[in-house]
């Protein structure tokens, strides 16, 4: 029997999770959580074959979670589910230790393979992520400071709000806005801003 526990803010997706194990007559989901939280003391009491996380959970997120599990049970198989395909966070996911990455849209059709296939000592992602991930190799990453930067370009902020907000010269950031555009292939700030979003980059 496969043990699964599942780390999900929304009911109706634990509900769905568990009707599709459901259906499967060697998988059962033990356990149940909504905040990355509760997620080693979760693991703890369980002890699953497998953990289903939600990357976008309240309090601590999903990508800190794997960290928080990992520490303590750095043997855990952890499947991340997301309602987003942002290259960014896929990369964040995975190197954090997360065995697949597997789409909300996708439970229903991909779910119990993914499941068998994790559980056997495989890795997963599915073609739509793995071509998301692709699409971006070879792109500049943005640095923790321009990350920063684009965060306050986020918020409308001019350039000369954000140099004195992060205690930086008004020249600075421009230059790192013209380093963003460039590694971001944007056309302009707000295009940039979009850019990260979608990639995952930002969360707003």
């Amino acid at each position: 029997m496969i043990r699964i526990v599942t780390i999900d803010d929304h009911p109706l997706i634990r509900e769905g999770i568990a009707a599709v194990v459901r259906t499967q007559a060697d998988m059962t989901v033990v356990g149940e959580a909504e905040r990355g939280e509760d997620a080693v003391e979760l693991v703890d009491t369980h002890r699953p074959d497998v953990i289903l996380l939600d990357l976008r959970l309240p309090g601590i997120d999903g990508i800190e979670t794997i960290g928080l599990i990992r520490r303590e049970f750095p043997r855990a198989l952890v499947i991340v589910l997301s309602s987003f395909a942002g290259d960014t966070e896929i990369t964040r996911a995975m190197e954090a230790g997360a065995r697949a990455y597997l789409l909300k849209s996708m439970l229903r059709t991909e779910l119990i393979e993914t499941i068998r296939q994790v559980h056997a000592g495989r890795t997963r992602v599915p073609a739509v992520v793995a071509e998301r991930i692709a699409e971006h190799l070879g792109r500049g990453t943005l640095t923790p400071r321009e990350i920063e930067v684009l965060r306050l370009v986020a918020e409308g902020r001019k350039n000369k709000q954000i140099a004195a907000a992060l205690s930086i010269a008004e020249e600075t950031v421009k230059a790192h806005t013209r380093n963003i555009l460039g590694k971001l292939a944007a056309d302009d700030r707000t295009h940039a801003v979009t850019i990260a979003v979608r990639r995952g980059i930002l969360h707003l």
